[in-house]
């Protein structure tokens, strides 16, 4: 129980320390944090719960990419504000650093197996955030301009 609460608090300093470096506004940062942490958590805790690593970045980028479109609602600023900070929890570098890794030391089936994972968790990245975003898209119906005559 601890250890999942270190790890939701470390994603959250990640995700703001990342959100100031790619100078995300201030008065964001908290919440880029907060969906950056959630989706940590859910990520840690789908593994304590013996999830595989692709299902749980996929369930990760499903509440990361729900939390940056509620949060993009309620403070009127685009979804990417919250999104490309708080995603940063989900993204296999270390799959990719692994895959290169074995590439180097000549063990192609150690290479090949964390490449197609990276790949996976990349796709099924992409996908939550399709879906929630379409959900979005579906379910909220879009203001009509009015036009000036």
């Amino acid at each position: 129980m601890m250890e999942l609460f270190l790890v939701t608090a470390g994603c959250f300093l990640a995700v703001v320390g990342f959100a100031v470096l790619v100078e995300t506004p201030g008065k964001y940062l908290l919440q880029a944090g907060f969906a950056g942490a959630c989706g940590g958590w859910v990520y840690f805790f789908g593994m304590q719960k013996g999830l595989d690593t692709v299902p749980a970045c996929f369930l990760s980028a499903l509440v990361i990419s729900l939390l940056a479109h509620i949060f993009a609602r309620i403070f009127k600023a685009p979804v990417t504000v919250f999104l490309i900070a708080g995603i940063l929890p989900t993204v296999p570098g270390a799959g990719m650093y692994r895959a290169v890794y074995y590439i180097i030391a000549d063990d192609r089936t150690q290479a090949s197996y964390y490449l197609i994972q990276t790949l996976e968790i990349a796709g099924v990245i992409a996908l939550a955030i399709f879906i929630v975003d379409a959900v979005f898209r579906i379910g909220m119906p879009r203001r009509q301009e009015k036009r000036k005559s």
